[in-house]
């Protein structure tokens, strides 16, 4: 209770200075209301672009056109300095005293050479910096600087708005982590439906051994652990060990590292934060002691995306992303490539890591349609123990220790302090437990992935492993502190030409993939509208070809402003500006027409389209999808109650008790109110119950002579269980013994009042003797 006083009073006192005693308590940094005046405008100016009647002319240099504007307007130019070649900032004196800047404006706008003019106004944070206690160790996730270029720039995705969407993500998105299962209970991630992000999940692991839970396929998707003894070593599934290993080997708590990435709770003062904020992590426990089946992976992967899998309930909660952190060296086989194809025709994007061999990518992550990461050093430069290669997107941090110990830039994550079996829930750290490794890096890029839905959630797995890589922040050319200066990455020759030390990520994207992954560099990408056009299935010489691009998409809270075809003269479209268009197929040869979608936030996308003789291609989908606002998805509580024991029976007026135990599962609140008969702490007629469990018979018996006592969770009050009381009546009193009548043969025993009828008939005798005596003489002798 103090404490909470203690919070009512902050909140007072925070809210009360700008909005009075009823204002909402909302602890994020504001910004000044309003403007002051001051004797400068700050505009910005963007020019008309220029014709001109020679091809190639230049520009005219800003000050040539500036300098005249400023004339023409009356206003006198105090500083310019450009944006861009038609996009300008300037200080400017009102042309009169006290003009206010409406007119300033006014006065710009109305010059012919002006497209648009507007202030140069200021804002302020409204920052999106999490209090996670961890958040500061989390480097990764900070904007990218000359120290840390790599860095993924996860805060700027996250104050970015879009038609007051948040970017911290979207609770209609479900981002699947095939690995070692989880830890439902660590407080940074928990159980969906009770405050968490982990949905049920399930295991596919067919092996009672490598499942180390006592049994295999369940419904049970929790990490028992994967440490391996000596004992072990000998098991089949455990032949490929590495040389030289010290037993036991402990409990990797490998999917609870990534979940953590993926979507730790976040902003909860607690831990660390998620790249995600909002979407669901779905864990699907596929590898156990000794790694996993590629038949289980796929099933997983199958179910995973809502597919359905033999003997298998139907997975209620399919994903649009699938992390996949492991992998094995050699080419693709094809019961992935088959896979990969399916959940790519779904619209499911498969992300996985490179591998940690420094060699050639390993499969899943060189599988066509997969969104292969590898591994970065802070520095932006390849990491030693990253695979690479022509199959990889696009690369992310995974951890580095150029110091040695204490690590300087791991990658900082949810973890277990258990060595075999579950123990302590906590996070990796710099000493004892630095986390290392490209599979860190796959899950920073699902989670980027997962932000972009929620702008946009009608991009396909192609679409977002292409926007990926147009968000992405050229590589580095340069390692400042390395000495001598690493070597360029080159693509692996074989299986044993290994790169393990630190190289320069070539720019051709055949090493490292595009680029260095950019959330807010993604999320501008998925922005951008989805152009789509639907051509005729069949095309004859001279016939008339719609194109039609009127399922044409724009990203969520946003519309499509404006549609431009082209083509050479030649050839021309009918209509430039419609949402459709006709041209003329070619007697022969073909011509392409162009379109360019615009929508209201000024951003574009172009599509392409080769009209021939006896055929049309383009390069977009005939229709962009009607989802971009992706559909909340609602978690059931899983939250479940149980009271021992079941029933009990007491006496009234006794005075006894009978104790009951309430467990909560699938929450860390454990704690549940009791009640009887549906009286919270029961009363003198049903009973009494405690805090602790501890039922009291009442003084008589009730009607019914049966009560109910409950234990209802905290964490959801929808649920709760019961036992049931049967209280009886005490004993009767025995009704009173009769004394027997005398005679012969043998005698009982005599009540209390018999005795004393039988002591004063002896009293009476005894005074009354005399006298009967004397009537007794007297009459004899008459």
């Amino acid at each position: 209770m103090r404490w909470l006083a203690w919070t009512m009073l902050m909140a007072v006192a925070v809210g009360a200075g700008a909005a009075g005693l009823n204002s909402e308590f909302n602890p994020v940094r504001t910004h000044p209301h309003g403007s002051a005046a001051t004797p400068l405008h700050a505009v910005i100016v963007k020019f008309r672009s220029e014709s001109h009647s020679v091809q190639g002319a230049q520009v005219r240099p800003a000050r040539d056109r500036i300098v005249p504007l400023i004339a023409r307007t009356g206003l006198t130019l105090r500083a310019a300095r450009p944006i861009t070649d038609l996009l300008h900032a300037i200080r400017v004196q009102p042309a009169a005293t006290g003009e206010p800047v409406a007119a300033t404006l006014e006065r710009l706008r109305a010059d012919p050479e002006v497209e648009y003019a507007e202030v140069d106004q200021r804002r302020y944070p409204h920052a999106t910096t999490p209090n996670d206690a961890l958040f500061s160790e989390q480097w990764y996730l900070l904007q990218s600087s000359a120290t840390t270029p790599s860095a993924v720039d996860a805060v700027t995705a996250w104050d970015t708005t879009t038609g007051g969407i948040g970017t911290t993500g979207a609770t209609g998105i479900v981002i699947a982590d095939l690995d070692t299962g989880v830890r439902f209970e660590h407080p940074d991630l928990q159980w969906a439906g009770s405050g968490g992000r982990l949905l049920p999940g399930y295991t596919f692991i067919s092996q009672t051994f490598v499942a180390n839970d006592g049994d295999a396929q369940d419904a049970d998707a929790s990490d028992p652990g994967d440490w391996v003894t000596q004992a072990d070593s000998s098991q089949p599934e455990c032949a490929n060990l590495p040389a030289g290993s010290t037993f036991p080997i402990p409990s990797s708590w490998h999917g609870t590292r990534v979940s953590g990435l993926l979507g730790a709770l976040s902003n909860n003062g607690t831990g660390i934060a998620g790249v995600t904020w909002s979407a669901w992590v779905l864990p699907v426990r596929v590898l156990g002691k000794c790694g996993g089946l590629d038949s289980d992976i796929v099933a997983g992967m199958l179910w995973a995306a809502g597919m359905p899998v033999s003997g298998v309930p139907n997975n209620p909660y399919p994903a649009r992303i699938e992390n996949m952190s492991l992998g094995g060296t050699g080419t693709c086989p094809q019961l992935y490539a088959d896979v990969v194809g399916q959940l790519t025709a779904k619209g499911v994007l498969v992300v996985a890591s490179a591998g940690n061999e420094g060699g050639p990518v390993d499969a899943p992550a060189n599988c066509a349609g997969v969104a292969g990461v590898a591994g970065l050093r802070h520095a932006g430069t390849k990491v030693g123990y990253s695979s690479l290669g022509p199959q990889i997107a696009l690369s992310a941090p995974a951890g580095n220790c150029p110091t040695g110990s204490p690590c300087t830039y791991p990658i900082t994550t949810t973890f277990n302090q258990g060595t075999t079996t579950p123990g302590v829930d906590g996070y990796t750290d710099r000493v004892s437990n630095p986390n290392l490794g490209t599979s860190f890096s796959a899950p920073l890029v699902s989670g980027i992935a997962a932000l972009m839905l929620a702008v946009n959630g009608n991009l396909t797995s192609a679409q977002l492993i292409a926007r990926l890589k147009e968000g992405a922040q050229p590589f580095p050319q340069t390692s400042p502190g390395t000495v001598p200066a690493p070597p360029m990455c080159h693509v692996p020759t074989g299986p044993s030409d290994l790169q393990t030390s630190e190289c320069i990520c070539t720019l051709d994207g055949q090493t490292c993939g595009a680029g260095m992954a950019s959330a807010s560099g993604a999320l501008n990408a998925a922005l951008r509208p989805i152009a789509a056009v639907r051509v005729p299935a069949s095309v004859a010489p001279g016939m008339n070809v719609t194109l039609d691009a009127s399922g044409t998409s724009a990203a969520c809270h946003h519309t499509i402003a404006s549609y431009h075809w082209a083509s050479d003269p030649a050839h021309p479209v009918t209509n430039s500006t419609g949402p459709s268009t006709a041209v003329t197929a070619p007697a022969s040869g073909s011509f392409t027409v162009t379109l360019t979608v615009t929508d209201d936030a000024g951003k574009q996308d172009p599509a392409t389209v080769t009209v021939g003789s006896a055929a049309v291609t383009g390069s977009a989908p005939a229709t962009a999808g009607t989802n971009a606002c992706l559909t909340a998805i609602a978690v059931p509580s899983p939250v479940t109650v149980s009271v021992s024991p079941a029933t009990g029976s007491l006496q009234a007026g006794s005075g006894t008790t009978q104790s009951f135990t309430a467990t909560v599962a699938d929450t860390l609140n454990t704690q549940v109110t009791w009640q009887v008969n549906a009286i919270a702490g029961g009363s003198a007629t049903v009973g009494t119950i405690s805090s602790a469990g501890v039922y009291t018979v009442p003084a008589m018996v009730p009607s019914p002579a049966t009560v109910t006592v409950t234990a209802i969770s905290l964490a959801d009050s929808t649920r709760s269980a019961s036992a049931i009381v049967t209280i009886t009546a005490a004993a009767a009193t025995p009704p009173p013994t009769q004394a027997p009548a005398s005679g012969g043969g043998g005698g009982g025993a005599l009540d209390v009042l018999s005795l004393l009828a039988l002591a004063l008939a002896g009293l009476a005798s005894a005074l009354l003797g005399p006298y009967n005596s004397r009537w007794a003489a007297s009459s004899h002798g008459r």
